[in-house]
């Protein structure tokens, strides 16, 4: 099995959210900010990388995704801000 990546992605500070999972972080980043992939993510132009969550099975990572995304906004927020306050594009984090 191989790991996988959770991750929330925003259009700005406070602006709209998307909660992902991927086993390849960097290339599905480079999908979403390239609008490679329709949907979601490129009608609303939600492309900074605010949270991301690694997990050493991919399957614990879909379990938490699919977690996230029955949160209440407010959590989703809190999640963002107890490691990203500034809301910063953290993708060089992935180097």
């Amino acid at each position: 099995m191989r790991q996988g990546y959770v991750y929330i992605l925003a259009s700005k500070r406070n602006g709209t959210l998307y909660t992902g999972v991927t086993s390849d972080l960097p290339r599905r980043l480079y999908e979403h900010q390239n609008d490679l992939t329709p949907g979601f993510t490129s009608r609303y132009g939600v492309k900074t990388l605010v949270w991301f969550e690694i997990h050493d099975l991919v399957v614990d990572a879909i379990r938490r995704e699919k977690t996230i995304k029955k949160w209440p906004r407010a959590w989703k927020l809190n999640l963002i801000e107890s490691v990203n306050p500034e809301w910063d594009d953290i993708s060089p984090w992935l180097l």
